[in-house]
């Protein structure tokens, strides 16, 4: 099943259970589908990985925007946005730990015969395609560094 059709039927269940938040962020979903949608030229299909990148993206603004409101002192605003980017993050898939990413990372470095810092784009290149949408490009950053180090 297609994401936007997922979406369309958790709106209406959450709709139904009066879901204000939930529905909120499953509207700002759904917006942003059709937004991506109507770029593409009409009714094209979005590519699962654009799905991937386009909720990532609405997760990350959520919690960016909760700092913000915390900043403030505004933790109810906060607390709103945090929900929200819990909602978001149920229609990602399930992230890789750091053992898996690092198990992955020292695979694309024996790959590509990588061995010091000069070569990290070489390295960062391969294992963000290979992770892509599965693990945070940043902890992936984090452990490519560590291993080249």
């Amino acid at each position: 099943m297609r994401l936007l059709e997922k979406i369309d039927q958790d709106i209406k269940k959450a709709m139904l259970a009066k879901e204000k938040e939930r529905l909120e962020a499953l509207r700002a979903v759904k917006n942003a589908l059709l937004v991506q949608r109507t770029d593409k030229g009409g009714t094209a299909e979005i590519k699962p990985e654009v799905e991937i990148m386009l909720l990532k993206r609405l997760v990350k603004q959520r919690k960016e925007a909760a700092e913000m409101y915390v900043d403030q002192g505004r933790k109810d605003l906060a607390d709103v946005e945090i929900n929200q980017a819990g909602v978001i993050e149920e229609y990602l898939p399930e992230q890789l730990s750091e053992k898996e990413i690092e198990k992955q990372v020292k695979k694309v470095i024996l790959e590509t015969g990588a061995s010091d810092m000069k070569d990290m784009g070489k390295v960062m290149g391969r294992a963000s395609k290979e992770m892509a949408g599965k693990a945070d490009n940043k902890l992936v950053s984090e452990v490519v560094k560590r291993l080249l180090s």
